[in-house]
């Protein structure tokens, strides 16, 4: 089981690590994209935080609501749109609930990538954060109720190295050409912090 008490210190860890890996995701913008990846979404994320501290969350579903309306409004660019829509649609399997089973989870990841598909207009392959997102819903679905947290980590670092190797087919990147290739996506890099934070979270929880 996921308890909220878990998803808001996941939060407050991923904004934490995408604070400190800013220029990082900047730096990886700047190389195939508009160059802003990394302080839009860290701006985004602190707002997320500060929002997420004033309230006391009853249940997930308006928990992920609020953040997704910080996400939107705050977040400039392809992202805020992006990351926003995600959590809007894990909110909306997550209504009501204190805490998420595995299959809930599975469920709101799928959800969340269905919306990636519909906002971004992309597929997995297009070297986007969907080449994380998607084979991270697919194996929490497999994995089911023995699922690895460690395990989904190493799952979650994996596909964000992958799209080194692929050529970019959607955004600005995609002007580039062949030359996306050898370059990691920072919306893939981005992405995998999160699941890494959330991960981490459980691991730290004990709850393996």
């Amino acid at each position: 089981m996921i308890h909220i008490e878990q998803i808001i210190r996941w939060i407050n860890r991923a904004s934490e690590k995408i604070q400190t890996q800013k220029e990082y995701l900047t730096q990886l913008d700047q190389e195939i994209g508009d160059g802003d990846h990394g302080i839009n979404l860290s701006r985004g994320f602190q707002e997320v935080t500060k929002k997420i501290t004033l309230k006391n969350y009853q249940e997930i579903g308006s928990l992920f609501q609020d953040i997704s309306m910080v996400l939107i409004s705050k977040v400039g660019g392809a992202s805020g749109p992006l990351y926003g829509t995600a959590f809007m649609k894990a909110a909306s399997i997550c209504k009501g609930k204190e805490e998420l089973t595995m299959d809930d989870f599975a469920n709101l990841l799928e959800e969340a990538v269905n919306g990636l598909k519909l906002r971004g207009k992309a597929q997995v392959g297009d070297k986007t954060m969907l080449d994380v997102w998607e084979p991270i819903a697919r194996f929490v679905r497999e994995q089911g109720e023995t699922l690895d947290w460690q395990q989904l980590m190493e799952t979650s670092k994996k596909y964000m190295e992958n799209t080194k190797h692929l050529q970019a087919n959607k955004g600005r990147a995609a002007y580039l050409g062949p030359r996306s290739i050898g370059h990691l996506d920072p919306g893939a890099v981005s992405s995998h912090f999160l699941f890494e934070s959330l991960c981490l979270t459980m691991l730290e929880s004990g709850d393996e």
